[in-house]
């Protein structure tokens, strides 16, 4: 079982400024697929509709042990927020180029919870910028365990 799984382009091609724990509604095999790391972030966000928020396009593979019970692999899924915490990330949401995006998927005592953070897309200066600043950091960490 995979600690969790990451979205490993998140953080590279956004910048996140607030994260939150949410809950996630799954239908029969689905956290038996999570349990095996079987979800892909790709292209995946958060939507808020009529009130509720939902996590769009995160592919869950079928269960291969499942039978015809199997949920789709691309439903929007629901996620679980207390109203205050909705309202308060849709009104940060509105705010001008910010978007919720998953950064991970995990198991908390039994439960499938997502790791949403509220992001700026960067530009492509920036992404480079975070390589270099990265790459730095890790030359640095090399020279640190030289010594």
């Amino acid at each position: 079982m995979p600690e969790s799984i990451q979205n490993r382009k998140a953080r590279h091609e956004y910048e996140v400024l607030d994260t939150v724990e949410a809950g996630l509604v799954l239908r029969g095999t689905e956290v038996k697929s999570v349990r095996q790391g079987l979800a892909n972030f790709r292209d995946s966000y958060a939507d808020l509709r009529n009130g509720e928020l939902f996590l769009v396009n995160l592919h869950i593979a079928p269960y291969d042990h499942g039978n015809r019970h199997n949920a789709e692999t691309t439903r929007p899924r629901k996620l679980l927020l207390h109203k205050a915490e909705i309202r308060k990330l849709a009104q940060r949401k509105d705010e001008k180029g910010l978007t919720l995006v998953p950064l991970s998927l995990y198991l908390k005592r039994g439960l499938v919870k997502v790791q949403l953070a509220l992001a700026r897309g960067r530009k492509q200066h920036d992404k480079r910028d975070a390589i270099k600043q990265r790459d730095i950091e890790r030359e640095l960490r090399r020279e640190g365990r030289k010594r």
